[in-house]
């Protein structure tokens, strides 16, 4: 039998500010209902689970799960900073693909606080520690415009990562400004999304300025909701007559290089090489490559991280992100759309579910079910979600015509 995985099911609920959240129990044990649901299985047949979230004491997937259904499977709780959601995946998938199981699924929630993200545990030593003594190190303790390296931790980090793009290509801040944009823009058509209203480039120029090219506005926000993904095998999906149109071709996770630290490099502190080392696996694995790919939902946590992963990913070449911006390259009619969901910057982020909201958005897209931020003939789509400590895992996702 073929050992292709399949996602048979996926649901997402709607990403909403933090103190608006229904408790992580209900968020999550609803969005698995609705990736049931969309499957037309029943939790009994469930045979394994990776319950993925940031925020939150141990065992959380369980205690979400247990109201879902007590059914004696293994449930395997997952934390991997921003990639949570897709590692949580990866794992499903992976089991499947082995021969483990034949049907899996993958959850993520996050019942996120206001403010930016911060060290929970100061008594002792914090995962990004080397990351940000060298990022600031790299970018000095005050920076053109005057801001400080005392910002928040991912401000300094992503932030650092632009500035450095920036000095290597001279780019305009506008083009940073022009991604958010359309975030927005495509957000409008997405009742989940928790920004949808427009603005223009000179709203973002003229928020409140951090570190290197990023505004206020060219950050996400603390976002709080869960997504979940049904994946199964080929001979479980024909077995229950289950929705076999979206196949995973491709799929890589990849931890840090020495080059994140040995090259003192500000981008690839952020995980450049991570993100590029994922690509390159992928698009092997799959005999796909970049620039086949109809859409892309790529990790926007920042502005900067959307641009310096469009080169990661060979979507286009080193040095030539600000003219795929510029020229629409990005955005329908262009050559590939990212993030018709809106992203991170206008969706939301709420961390341990990200990825498997990626993961439902091109789902929907495959299946030519996302309404009016359809892709027009989408037939290959990719994934990028990264977590800074690190983890990035990219996923290919291919139309199959059964």
């Amino acid at each position: 039998m073929s050992n292709t995985v399949f996602v048979a099911g996926v649901g997402m609920t709607p990403f909403v500010k933090p103190g608006t959240e229904a408790p992580y129990t209900e968020m999550g044990a609803h969005a698995v209902r609705m990736a049931l649901e969309d499957a037309g299985l029943d939790y009994g047949l469930i045979q394994q689970a990776y319950a993925g979230y940031v925020y939150g004491d141990s065992t959380a997937g369980q205690a979400m799960l247990y109201t879902v259904g007590m059914t004696g499977i293994p449930v395997i709780n997952v934390n991997n900073n921003c990639s949570t959601g897709s590692t949580a995946l990866y794992l499903a998938r992976q089991a499947v693909q082995s021969g483990a199981v034949e049907c899996a699924l993958a959850v993520g929630f996050e019942q996120m606080a206001r403010g930016a993200i911060a060290n929970v545990f100061e008594d002792r030593p914090a995962p990004l520690g080397k990351f940000l003594e060298l990022a600031d190190a790299l970018q000095g303790h005050s920076l053109r415009d005057g801001s400080q390296s005392d910002s928040p931790m991912a401000i300094r980090l992503f932030g650092g990562a632009g500035a450095e793009y920036q000095e290597r290509y001279d780019t305009q801040d506008a083009t940073f400004a022009m991604i958010v944009v359309k975030a927005r823009r495509h957000a409008q058509q997405n009742e989940r999304a928790i920004f949808r209203k427009m603005l223009t480039v000179e709203d973002v120029l003229a928020s409140p300025r951090f570190v290197g090219p990023l505004t206020r506005l060219q950050c996400c926000p603390p976002t709080c909701g869960a997504a979940a993904a049904v994946v199964c095998s080929e001979e479980f999906a024909r077995h229950h007559g289950l929705d076999r149109r979206v196949a995973i071709v491709g799929q890589a996770m990849t931890t840090d290089f020495r080059s994140t630290f040995d090259d003192r490099s500000r981008m690839k502190v952020v995980g450049y090489d991570l993100s590029a080392a994922a690509a390159r696996q992928v698009y092997q694995q799959a005999g796909i490559g970049p620039d086949d790919v109809d859409v892309v939902e790529l990790h926007d946590c920042f502005t900067t991280n959307e641009l310096i992963t469009y080169e990661a990913l060979g979507l286009t070449p080193e040095g030539t992100a600000e003219r795929f911006i510029w020229d629409g390259d990005n955005t329908y009619g262009g050559r590939v759309v990212t993030n018709p969901s809106g992203g991170l910057l206008a969706k939301g982020h709420p961390l341990g579910a990200t990825g498997l909201a990626q993961c439902a958005e091109l789902t929907w897209q495959l299946r030519g079910q996302a309404g009016p931020r359809q892709v027009e003939g989408a037939r290959i789509a990719l994934q990028h979600n990264i977590g800074l400590g690190g983890a990035c895992v990219v996923t290919m996702y291919q139309k199959i015509n059964n």
